[in-house]
């Protein structure tokens, strides 16, 4: 008897270590991958009148603060006819119209207001040239839409989305505004920033039976038209929907082989490739599972289009939408899949694919400048209504942490091993599905300083305890060192879970309002506290729970 107790004592400690066994995560700050590029300092929304609204003010001020570069900025529909006045999906700025005789009209009124919002915050444009204004389409009526979240996606293809019925008007508008841009900003602010022709021809955005051959003769005026404007100007293209890689190969050889359309001669100057990456989340069981393989797979594709061309080695890339699925305003009541918008699983899932990018782009040799993050916010909507969005209300939502944390990340990436259940590759192929979840670091040192972004995903919507992690990190050229932990779960960072506790209120008191804004920063998870470093090395204990993210940073 005392044997089968002893045994069954044996047994279950076992199991219980297993269970509670630390995921170790070694950090080598001796070995280095590259630089640590602030791929994420880039943001983008549909509605660029939001721009220099209230709460749009106020959140682009801190997305500025958050990083230690200038973030650019995309926004769809800058060209569009209208009042100025936003929709879901739609915007305007009225640049071009024309007089009762057919004359051009420009109007720089409304596109001043938005790029003076970013300039006086230090951003850059990742300038938009789209949409179609009513007076240049070639089917202009309807103009506007009338799309609503719930309602068929092709409710948006209206007039905007049709090329220009005179291909040289429609090039010297672009001319203009690229002059007018350099009268009011300066050639050395104008050429630090990116143009960029349209936005996904190669599906819903561009209305004709030849997508690729008419985007790449609108390509052609568009670049004449910026490089006569600026030589010194940077445009490039397509911005094509996550499965438009062959379209982006027909793209790039057409730059560099094909007779120029609008000058006749051959190739067309272009000076990045932009491509979009989307995941595909979905309900299975009553929750959210995410799909985070799409997304990767998207850029795996792309990259390896690209990375084919040895004409163009080393050309930047920016991924022009860089997301767990397509539609920022599609909220959670129409679209089920989209509730994990709110909570911390927005928070992993970011951390974990931005650290796979850098990691596809090295296994590419990519020259990867940017990923836009397509989240912005969306004025005068319910607190909390599921957009994807970076702030509600004016209140940030979990997810921005995660950017405050990736801004304190400078200098150079270095190299992460230990128990690793996945990497990229697995990812890519499998996403997260198994047992394990994905626990997993990012890591940099600077001159004076180590930070390690470290997260707990699974594709499974479920929020538990998690795992106790080991962090060892060597190589630290100093013997003492002031830790700080940063973090993001149910506790700490964490808006959405205030603004439940609270009821729910869909008009918050004063009082209210001050709780949730400050909820909504980037939490301590303990005090920052002096430790000693031995042999160079550093060994830091946590508990990450499932869907949570932390920033570690050691300072020396």
């Amino acid at each position: 008897m005392k044997l089968t107790l002893t045994f069954f004592l044996v047994i279950f400690s076992l199991v219980v270590y297993c269970q509670n066994k630390p995921i170790v995560i070694q950090v080598d700050l001796t070995k280095e991958k590259g630089p640590m590029k602030p791929i994420w300092a880039w943001f983008g929304y549909d509605e660029p009148n939001y721009t220099y609204m209230k709460d749009g003010k106020k959140l682009l001020s801190e997305i500025a603060a958050l990083s230690p570069v200038p973030v650019y900025v995309r926004a769809h529909n800058l060209m569009n006819t209208g009042d100025g006045i936003p929709d879901l999906k739609w915007g305007s700025t009225n640049m071009y119209t024309e007089d009762k005789d057919g004359n051009p009209v420009y109007d720089w009124t409304i596109i001043d207001k938005i790029f003076d919002t970013y300039i006086e915050r230090k951003m850059r444009p990742l300038a938009e040239i789209g949409f179609m204004p009513e007076a240049l389409s070639t089917n202009p009526k309807p103009y506007k839409h009338d799309w609503a979240p719930g309602k068929p996606y092709s409710k948006i293809e209206t007039g905007w989305a049709y090329p220009p019925k005179d291909y040289k008007r429609w090039a010297e508008l672009i001319y203009q505004w690229v002059r007018h841009s350099v009268d009011r900003y300066g050639k050395n602010e104008v050429e630090k920033w990116y143009w960029e022709l349209w936005n996904e021809a190669d599906g819903a955005y561009l209305k004709v039976p030849d997508r690729v051959l008419e985007y790449c003769k609108m390509y052609d005026y568009a670049s004449d038209a910026v490089k006569r404007a600026l030589p010194t100007a940077r445009i490039g293209g397509p911005h094509t929907t996550g499965g438009g890689s062959r379209f982006v190969r027909t793209f790039i050889q057409h730059c560099l082989r094909d007779t120029n359309f609008a000058t006749g001669k051959i190739g067309s100057q272009f000076d990045f490739v932009a491509f979009h990456a989307k995941g595909s989340p979905k309900v299975v069981n009553g929750k959210v599972r995410m799909g985070m393989s799409s997304q990767l797979r998207n850029m795996n594709d792309n990259f390896a289009v690209i990375a084919s061309f040895p004409e163009i080695k080393n050309i930047p890339v920016i991924i022009g939408e860089s997301d767990p699925e397509g539609c920022a305003a599609c909220g959670m009541t129409t679209n089920p899949e989209n509730a994990y918008r709110n909570g911390t699983m927005y928070s992993s899932y970011s951390a974990a694919s931005i650290a796979r990018e850098y990691d596809l782009a090295d296994f590419y040799g990519i020259n990867l400048i940017g990923a836009v993050n397509w989240s912005f916010e969306f004025e005068n909507q319910p607190w909390f209504a599921g957009f994807r969005d970076l702030a509600t209300n004016g209140v940030d939502k979990p997810v921005l942490n995660v950017f405050r944390m990736l801004g304190m990340m400078t200098g150079s990436r270095v190299e992460v091993s230990g128990d690793l259940a996945y990497d990229f590759s697995a990812i890519r192929d499998s996403s997260v599905r198994g047992k394990r979840t994905d626990i997993n670091a990012l890591a940099s040192k600077d001159i004076s300083s180590v930070t390690v972004l470290v997260w707990n995903y699974h594709d499974d919507d479920i929020i538990d305890a998690g795992s106790p992690v080991e962090l060892k990190i060597k190589g630290i050229p100093s013997k003492k060192a002031v830790f700080t932990h940063f973090r993001i779960d149910s506790n700490h960072s964490n808006s959405y879970e205030v603004w439940k506790k609270i009821g729910s209120p869909q008009n918050p008191t004063p009082d209210q309002f001050t709780i949730l804004e400050k909820s909504g920063q980037l939490e301590l998870l303990n005090a920052p506290e002096k430790i000693n470093i031995s042999n160079g090395e550093a060994f830091i204990r946590m508990q990450l729970p499932r869907q949570a993210v932390s920033l570690v940073k050691l300072t020396y």
